[in-house]
């Protein structure tokens, strides 16, 4: 990734506090080869994903076709989480989206946009969504709308 990326999505994870702490966890996408369709790679990657994140996980899957939220639906939202305890994965897909396996086992969808975003840009994206949910939900000066 770009230094831009590293730079813009660590600062918004360290300015969370242990208790919402977010953690970047990333799966190489699957190799390109003549031999294998999109669905195919899709499915690969499905599966390292899957690996990768624990079964007690409360699985967020970003998709064009989620659910739109406004800041405030997901500061809601990320109370909900903190107050139950539960680890949440959220899952960017790869270049050809997220496989079905991974939309199955998510327990929402969430779209950022109709608009296809590049992956450094969502990642920074949503790290600071995170980060700004918190702070609405401590009353600090960062959310200002």
């Amino acid at each position: 990734m770009p230094d831009w990326v590293d730079m813009g999505y660590r600062d918004y994870a360290r300015r969370l506090p242990h208790q919402c702490r977010l953690e970047l966890l990333e799966i190489p996408v699957a190799k390109r080869i003549k031999s294998a369709g999109p669905s195919q790679l899709k499915k690969i990657e499905g599966d390292a994903i899957l690996r990768a994140v624990p079964k007690h996980n409360r699985l967020i899957a970003l998709d064009v076709r989620g659910q739109s939220r406004s800041t405030q639906q997901l500061a809601d939202a990320l109370n909900t989480w903190l107050g139950q305890g539960q680890d949440v994965a959220v899952v960017i897909g790869g270049p050809d989206g997220l496989d079905t396996q991974c939309l199955d086992r998510a327990e929402e969808t969430w779209s950022l946009s109709a608009l296809t975003l590049p992956h450094a840009l969502v990642r920074v994206v949503v790290a600071e969504q995170l980060y700004r949910a918190w702070s609405i939900l401590n009353n600090l000066p960062y959310h200002r709308a």
